[in-house]
């Protein structure tokens, strides 16, 4: 639950009451708003911050004269396509109804939904390329699902302006991190209330209710009525049913304690130990039980004692590395990658068929991701067996909708008579089936030049017949490093 007001001073309305302070905070606003030509963006994510941070834009920027509202505000909104279903729903429902407000209201405010290239999604990593489940120590996902979609949108808006503004809903009662964060913006300001951005160079931060406590932005939201026509109500009903205990006070004086502490991501999420938003909304709304086979997704992509069964010995470099006598495991093996894949499918079918009628269409993978994971499949781990559109078919009982336009592939039938000249030698038919593609690759090359070097790449990553080899020799490895180290003369002489 959110801080109680009662127990922590630190609301920013006490002093001058709400009223007040929201008419100061419009005032400054406008007055940022009108001092030069700078573009804003706002970072919209659904949530309450975001949606006071907005609210309060809007108010501001619509209480002026029409021939002043010509500075273009920018809603972004970064779809990592793993969103929570609820949320994105609602995200998407509510720029929609943003677009049509603002253009009855004459206001420059432009929405946008932004989502991660093709080669960045959870998916294209996660089952394409193999990359594991994302966890504290090898966190892959934040940076290219989230930071670089709406990095790339302000660096274009700095290239065409030279400048732009970016408004955030951070606050300081958020954590004594984001706390610590402000407080060193703070000190850097170089025009009153704007800090600079340290990853983004020509882009300033404002964060106007940074001093609001939880309590703060429920008030708000609820004693002043969404500007772009939707119910702040509904925002809080939301958050209410993402709490374990199904509690979400209204917050109508000093002494009600709020439910600011939901929070929402990537459904997929295993950097934290439980969903615990997505497990209360199953448990509070009978409607939301068709979710329940995403949470289970989740919870089995967060099983990190399966990795040894899961992911290969290897690194994708090929290499092995020990860390107090244990491998450090590599990417997902190419069983597991088709595991998930059917699984993400299934779970695809099951809510086309058992979901409510507002999500029975929802899409956990696109046409495009598979296309990007059987072209890596194919293509960077000479899968020549092409299993993407087999499993695909059998599971949504359809044809795959789009066909390789390479004609020199080999084909599935080419894998399984290998497979069989091999026997039970896995290893084996591994480096066969990678050396022969590899062939295949270059085949009716003019110049064949780089062949070389890939077939001696695919030779270094397959040199080990299994893994208790690959351990066995890298142990000795460095075990003799070691040694050379503490006795250099002596490995001379050797």
């Amino acid at each position: 639950m959110g801080n109680d007001i009662s127990e922590n001073r630190n609301s920013a309305f006490i002093e001058r009451g709400i009223g007040n302070s929201i008419k100061g905070l419009i005032r400054e606003i406008q007055e940022l708003y009108l001092i030069d030509e700078v573009p804003w963006v706002i970072g919209y994510s659904g949530g309450k911050d975001s949606t006071a941070v907005l609210q309060l834009t809007w108010m501001a920027i619509d209480k002026l004269p029409p021939d002043k509202r010509l500075k273009p505000i920018h809603v972004i909104s970064t779809d990592t396509l793993v969103e929570q279903p609820v949320v994105s729903a609602w995200v998407d429902a509510s720029h929609k109804q943003m677009e049509k407000s603002a253009t009855d209201q004459d206001l420059p405010i432009i929405p946008h939904k932004l989502i991660p290239d093709v080669k960045d999604r959870y998916w294209v990593n996660l089952i394409g390329k193999g990359y594991p489940a994302p966890r504290k120590l090898f966190r892959w996902c934040t940076s290219r699902m989230k930071i670089n979609p709406s990095n790339t949108f302000i660096r274009q808006m700095v290239r065409e302006n030279g400048e732009t503004i970016l408004l955030l809903g951070s606050r300081k009662a958020e954590s004594t991190r984001r706390a610590r964060t402000l407080a060193q913006h703070a000190l850097k300001q170089i025009k009153e209330k704007l800090s600079p951005n340290a990853g983004l160079p020509n882009s300033l931060v404002y964060t106007p209710i940074e001093n609001w406590s939880n309590d703060d932005v429920w008030l708000f939201l609820m004693q002043y009525k969404n500007p772009w026509g939707f119910t702040n109500k509904s925002l809080l009903g939301m958050y209410q049913g993402a709490t374990a205990d199904g509690e979400c006070p209204l917050v109508i004086d000093s002494s009600t304690p709020s439910c600011g502490d939901s929070r929402f991501g990537c459904w997929v999420c295993t950097l934290v130990d439980k969903d615990r938003s997505m497990e209360a909304m199953i448990k509070n709304d009978e409607e939301k039980v068709w979710m329940s086979p995403l949470l289970e997704l989740r919870n089995e992509l967060a099983d990190f004692s399966e990795d040894k069964n899961r992911r290969d010995y290897r690194r994708m470099s090929g290499k092995i590395h020990l860390f107090h006598d244990s491998i450090v495991r590599g990417p997902y093996t190419k069983k597991t990658r088709e595991y998930w894949l059917t699984r993400v499918l299934e779970i695809q079918k099951f809510i086309a068929k058992e979901g409510s009628d507002d999500f029975n269409n929802l899409e956990l993978i696109s046409i495009d991701d598979l296309d990007e994971i059987r072209r890596i499949w194919l293509y960077e781990k000479h899968e020549f067996d092409d299993s993407l559109p087999t499993i695909y078919e059998n599971i949504l009982g359809k044809k795959y909708p789009s066909i390789i336009s390479d004609d020199n592939l080999l084909q599935n039938e080419d894998w399984h008579i290998l497979k069989e000249a091999c026997g039970d030698d896995d290893s084996l038919f591994e480096l066969q089936t990678k050396l022969l593609d590899i062939e295949r690759e270059y085949r009716g090359m003019s110049r064949r030049a780089g062949i070389y070097s890939a077939l001696e790449k695919q030779l270094i990553f397959n040199q080990f017949s299994g893994e208790k080899e690959a351990i066995d020799i890298s142990r000795k490895e460095h075990d003799r490093r070691q040694l050379a180290e503490k006795h250099p003369t002596d490995m001379k002489l050797i």
